[in-house]
């Protein structure tokens, strides 16, 4: 089992970056593909992006293609998500994922096994 923490959300305005990390414990994270999901208030959880377990490859959802980039380094058990050109409509809080199901790269929440607790991000105007 993998435990899973969140951090670097914050307070940004718009056009800014950020950076989110999830630092993963209890197994190597190569053992498992990773998923960004967000929610924002009133709304259902959506995927945001997801990447394989060696890195190789990735998926984004529409509308943060071109502006977020998902990454992971094994080494460090950690996977990132590099935010640039923020919106207000990306405030949301955020939650990385870990699937073992097989090798692929999963976008629907129900293939994700272990979640972390989430990582506010609030994107001004």
């Amino acid at each position: 089992q993998v435990q899973l923490v969140e951090s670097g959300g914050r307070l940004v305005q718009a056009g800014g970056s950020l950076r989110l990390s999830c630092a993963a414990s209890g197994r190597t994270l190569s053992s498992y593909s990773m998923g960004w999901f967000r929610q924002a208030p009133g709304k259902e959880r959506e995927f945001v992006a997801a990447i394989s377990r060696n890195g190789g490859s990735t998926s984004y959802a529409d509308s943060v293609k071109g502006r977020l980039t998902i990454s992971r380094d094994n080494a460090k058990n950690t996977v990132y998500l590099q935010m640039n050109s923020l919106k207000p409509e990306d405030t949301a809080v955020y939650y990385c994922a870990a699937s073992p199901w097989g090798g692929r790269i999963y976008i629907t929440a129900t293939y994700y096994d272990y979640w972390g607790q989430g990582t506010q991000v609030t994107v001004s105007s």
